[in-house]
Parts: structure tokens; sequence; C-alpha cells
């Protein structure tokens, strides 16, 4: 799909269940080395089905989630419904719609790759006030943790459907933080699943093919005997690093 605001249409379902959270060691970073506190406004940018800015509610901040993408952002109201300080809005990483000098803190989680980074610095620069600051957050596969990450990093070369690492993140983000410095940030985190589990993680990414479609069924048989071969007591380990990527934009 060309339009990647809405390469998740199909998924949102799947990437609510399925996708990871965020460490709270995020907020324990963000208050020792930023002054971060419950008071600051946070705009999440590109919240999808609400994972990121549950991490900043839990905290007490005001969060606006602006999300481009109908069927995401309807399902990120439907799980943050019981959170009053959450307000969703329609928008996109270019255009937000929210006010100058609104919020203290920009946070994308797992989307930056997606935007236009000159527009988004400038809309960013915008809507932030001057002493606020902008992060940027993925939460990456640790192919390397473990035999079964291993492993399911192998099925996905083999399956992807389109190449999925193509992203040149340092390049990226120099060009969104220049001529400002920036910090990174690396934390621990990890999911645990059973067979239903791990389908539905596997089915909540963009890059293999869906239900229905080519090779489908070739990929859930290699995602069984995958599950069959390190799993524990019914269990595998999905193993994430969290990148944080923070700093002021000028």
């Amino acid at each position: 799909m060309a339009d990647p605001k809405e390469r998740f249409s199909t998924r949102a379902g799947n990437y609510a269940r399925y996708r990871p959270g965020y460490p709270r060691a995020i907020l324990e970073e963000l208050s020792a080395k930023y002054g971060f506190t419950p008071s600051f406004v946070v705009a999440d940018v590109a919240s999808g089905t609400g994972l990121l800015s549950e991490l900043f509610l839990e905290n007490g901040n005001r969060v606006f989630g602006v999300e481009p993408n109908d069927e995401m952002r309807e399902a990120g109201e439907r799980y943050l419904a019981g959170y009053p300080l959450f307000e969703s809005v329609s928008g996109t990483a270019e255009e937000t719609t929210l006010h100058k000098e609104s919020v203290d803190l920009v946070v994308v989680g797992h989307a930056f790759h997606w935007f236009d980074v000159p527009k988004a610095r400038t809309e960013f620069g915008r809507i932030l006030r001057p002493a606020g600051y902008a992060a940027l957050l993925w939460n990456e596969l640790k192919h390397d943790a473990s035999p079964f990450m291993d492993a399911y990093e192998r099925l996905i070369r083999r399956h992807q459907t389109e190449r999925y690492a193509d992203f040149d993140r340092r390049e990226g983000i120099r060009a969104f933080f220049n001529p400002e410095p920036y910090e990174e940030r690396v934390f621990r985190h990890s999911q645990t699943f059973d067979l239903d589990g791990l389908r539905g993680r596997l089915l909540s990414s963009s890059y293999v093919s869906d239900e229905g479609r080519p090779g489908y069924e070739d990929m859930m048989r290699e995602l069984k005997d995958v599950f069959r071969t390190h799993a524990r007591d019914g269990k595998i380990v999905f193993e994430y690093e969290t990148l944080v990527y923070i700093g002021r934009l000028g």
C-alpha cells in the first residue's frame, strides 16, 4: 500500500492487542534529565492504538493523540476511553491541527520513518512551547537475544512482502534535530506469548501477508514450527530494545 497513513487499516485489531507498550523507565529518565512532570502536556503524534499515550496518561499527563488513520484512531479511542485527560485528534505529523506553543513534549512511537521529516520538524517546532522537547521512540526486536528471536527474524526475511528495514534512521534523526544536539537512550523490554499471541504479533506487521493473501498459509505453518521448537511451557518471550532519541528543535 503506497500511502503509509492507510497501511495499518486492516491491522488495527492485532496492533492494539499484540504490540508492546513502553517501559516506565522512560518516565524516570525524562524526569531526571529533562524535568518532566505530570503537569507537562504531551502530543503523541501518529498515536495509533494508544500504546505510547497510555504511558503518559498513567503518569497523570494530559495527552493529545494525533492519528491520521481512522481505524487506528478509533481503536485508540476505545483503548483509552477510561482516561479523561486523553484527547483524540485527527491529524498528521505534518499538520497536527494543534494550537501554536500548546505542548511541552512531542513523542512519536515507531512511526517517524513514515514522516516527511522537514515538514514534521516545522510542525513540531510550531506546537512546542519554547522550552519543549521532542522524543522519537522505537521498540526494536532484539534478534540476537535468543534462538527464538533469531528464528523469528529469519521467518520474517523469508515471508516479507516488502523490505522492512530500509529507513536510514540515524540520517533521518540527524536531519530532524539539526542543528540541535540530541541524546539516545536504550531500555530493555519484553512480551510473553502463546501461539495465538505470536500469530497476532506477526500479523500486526504491515510487511507480511494478511489472512487470505498469497503466502499466508506457508508463513503460518512455519510460524507454528518455530513456536514448537522454541516454546517453553507453551510460551515464548519476545525481546525488545526500546530506543529513545530526545532533544530540542531550536
